[in-house]
């Protein structure tokens, strides 16, 4: 017996027949339709939806915007970028007719629809195909939807995800934010994206402060960027121009008065933008970006106000240039400078070379951030440490006569003055003022050179790291130094002995206004030698009476209306490099010239050609305004009379050659009163009548002779006769031991 199924469970067979409906062939074919009618829309539905981007990006992620590096008064250095220079701007921060010329130019029922436009897609429709005159009508939110969310490409898929992004756009967002996207969103031709970037790339302001005549030539150019470029094809852009503002007179956002005024009004467009002080920017870039990373400098929209004074720089860059192009005879290639405040840190100004796009001459190297020789210009450092330490004072005694230094394992060191002479008798005044080389070799001496290695770090000096790699030739600008160093440590004898890193940026904010970092306006400081030291050091490089041995009373070290002014030159013996550095208070100004690739200069006169015209200029600008502003004597500086002969005190009987000055010194640094007229016998030669040397007495005894002269001695005991008829006498030999100091 079969066993029975019940009905309801029981499988209908196919059925391959009849008029039934739902049955007979014909309606398993309509099933079958509908099935794959139904298979195609939903793959037709994926096709189209499928990596659909979500309309909340606009807010979640908003467009790159572009770094903008601006000078201390808000003027545009350089903008950092990926292809696109965008700056945002708020719709409420505009005048009304800024926005109103773009809605007159691109979507006038903007705030009617919904996100399309029946009368747009009606005119395009007629404009294109009865006038033969292809014009699009699409809305400001298809426009968006286009730029921000999807591909450029023309396609029936992209149109139809257009539709669909658009009216998610204006579910999900206000009409003022719609508005607000696509200004910040737009090409307004070459790298301009974005209203406020137009206006600034355009007419370099703001596009805030748009007038009429400007707002509507910048909408007008979004429907052709290239075609209606106002620096390529003026006269279409004006023509462009006059429609929109045709438009907006139609539209009812402007009366006809204004319509005139501005179809009439002359557009004042600004060059193509160029780089600004290009080697401080592209500095600056790049410690952005070793602080924040490539991605953020790139499109996080940082606005960096930058300690820079652009005027200046630009006076700067020009008096380099017309100086080099002035020596280009003396065979001097290049030049640089660089303008500080010393309570600050803040960088003024920063010339890299003569010229940065100047390739073939490697412009585009920054001079100011490459290691030099300093030559003379690093003396200060070396007598200021030796004044700190109490070893000398403004008024001691340094022979200024032939002097070779042994030192150990090494051929003698004989070095020479710039003029080829000696000097006798001089004091640290005289010395440092004129630039002698012997008693500022004498100097390092007495602050031994590991010793003088080691502080020059607290200077700012970060080249200076191992003495081993020096010898007695460092003082006279043996070793190499950035100009950035050698700023900074300038900057310590200007700001009372206090150190202030140099600081090339005031304020970093970013795209919303939060500030990410800001200078404080009283820096952190590092005292590195007492205030009584920094002062005496520049009073002695302000004293134009004591250079004027070797620069005469009427160079380039003297600035008109500014008595105050320290300064100091270093020029290297091999005529590679010539600087000049000079400060007061308030500024501080560092010049150097020379060649890139270390060629010598033909003939570089300190004082006289090369840095110091450069720094004249410079300084002087820099101060144009200001009165003089001598540096203040500390509590622990006094002043006493001293002999101008001998450097001691003036005694209450001063013997006929005491010659009184006035000089300062340190509390408790004033020498002892001069005992009588200096003069007491010592062993002369007899072939030469000068004094004798130790060999001489040793072997030539019968050749010596005691005679009766005035005479003075040197810290390292080196004797000096002041009216022997032989003059100096033969060289005298200083030992050192391996720190650089001498060995009694």
């Amino acid at each position: 017996m079969s066993k029975i199924t019940p009905p309801e469970l029981r499988s209908s067979p196919p059925n391959l027949g009849g008029d039934r409906v739902g049955g007979g062939r014909g309606g398993v074919l309509k099933n079958w339709k509908l099935l794959l009618f139904g298979i195609s829309g939903l793959g037709f539905s994926v096709y189209i939806l499928w990596g659909l981007p979500n309309p909340l990006r606009l807010t979640t992620n908003p467009a790159p915007a572009s770094t903008k590096i601006l000078d201390r008064n808000g003027r545009l250095l350089y903008e950092v970028f990926v292809g696109e220079r965008r700056t945002p701007i708020s719709l409420s921060s505009l005048p009304k007719y800024v926005w109103q010329a773009t809605l007159a130019a691109e979507d006038r029922d903007f705030y009617k629809h919904s996100g399309f436009s029946i009368r747009g897609i009606t005119r395009a429709f007629i404009s294109t195909f009865f006038k033969k005159n292809l014009q699009g009508g699409s809305t400001i939110t298809q426009q968006l939807v286009k730029n921000a969310l999807l591909e450029p490409d023309r396609t029936v898929r992209r149109k139809i995800r257009e539709f669909i992004l658009s009216a998610a756009v204006e579910t999900a967002y206000k009409k003022d934010q719609i508005l607000e996207f696509y200004l910040n969103q737009v090409p307004y031709g070459g790298t301009a994206y974005g209203l406020e970037s137009a206006a600034q790339t355009y007419f370099g302001k703001k596009a805030a402060d748009l007038n009429l005549a400007e707002a509507a030539l910048l909408a007008g150019l979004p429907q052709a960027p290239s075609f209606y470029s106002p620096l390529s094809r003026p006269e279409l852009a004006k023509a462009r121009q006059e429609y929109v503002l045709k438009q907006m007179l139609d539209a009812g956002f402007i009366d006809n008065s204004q319509y005139l005024i501005s179809k009439d009004q002359e557009l004042q467009y600004i060059p193509a933008p160029t780089l600004n002080a290009p080697h401080f920017s592209l500095w600056v870039k790049d410690l952005l970006l070793q602080k924040y990373g490539l991605a953020k400098v790139e499109q996080d929209g940082l606005i960096v106000t930058t300690t820079l004074d652009l005027g200046l720089q630009n006076f700067a860059q020009a008096a380099v240039a017309t100086e080099v192009g002035r020596l280009k005879a003396e065979k001097v290639g290049n030049g640089a400078v660089l303008v500080i405040r010393p309570k600050t840190g803040e960088i003024l100004a920063m010339v890299g070379s003569k010229d940065y796009f100047d390739v073939k001459s490697d412009g585009n190297v920054n001079v100011t951030l490459s290691k030099r020789q300093p030559g003379s210009a690093i003396k200060p450092i070396n007598y200021a440490l030796a004044l700190e330490h109490r070893l000398l004072t403004a008024s001691t005694v340094l022979a200024d006569k032939p002097t070779c230094f042994l030192i150990p394992d090494q051929e003698p060191y004989c070095p020479v003055n710039y003029d080829n002479q000696w000097h006798g008798p001089t004091q640290v005044r005289f010395a440092l003022g004129n630039s002698f080389n012997i008693p500022a070799v004498k100097t390092l001496v007495l602050n031994g050179l590991e010793n003088f290695v080691a502080s020059s770090s607290a200077f700012g000096l970060t080249t200076f790291t191992d003495a081993k790699n020096f010898g007695p030739s460092i003082t006279l600008g043996g070793g190499e130094v950035t100009m950035l160093d050698l700023a900074t440590a300038y900057g310590v004898l200007a700001n009372t002995g206090q150190r202030v890193n140099l600081n090339p940026i005031l304020k970093i904010t970013d795209r919303s206004g939060k500030i990410l970092e800001e200078a404080p306006k009283l820096p952190p400081n590092t005292r590195v030698i007492s205030p009584g030291s920094a002062y005496i050091v520049s009073h002695l490089l302000l004293d134009n009476g004591a250079r004027s041995a070797a620069f005469g009373s009427s160079s380039y070290l003297v600035v008109k209306n500014h008595p105050e002014v320290s300064v100091k030159t270093g020029t290297t013996n091999d005529k590679r490099d010539n600087w000049t550095v000079g400060y007061n208070p308030d500024i501080l100004v560092a010049v150097w010239v020379g060649n890139n690739d270390n060629s010598p200069m033909s003939a570089v006169a300190s004082g006289v050609t090369g840095a110091s015209p450069i720094w004249n200029k410079v300084i002087s600008f820099a101060l144009k305004d200001a009165s003089p502003r001598w540096p203040v004597q500390p509590p622990d500086v006094i002043g006493a009379l001293v002999c101008s002969l001998s450097g001691l005190k003036v005694p209450d009987n001063p013997p006929g050659n005491c010659s009184p000055r006035y000089e300062y010194f340190l509390k408790g640094t004033v020498p002892p009163p001069q005992d009588g007229d200096l003069r007491r016998d010592i062993p002369i030669f007899r072939p030469t009548q000068s004094p004798a040397t130790s060999r001489q007495i040793i072997e030539q005894p019968d050749q010596i002779e005691y005679q009766n002269h005035a005479v003075v001695f040197d810290p390292l005991g080196v004797q000096l006769c002041l009216d022997c008829a032989g003059g100096y006498g033969e060289a005298d030999s200083i030992r050192l031991d391996r720190h650089g100091r001498a060995v009694k």
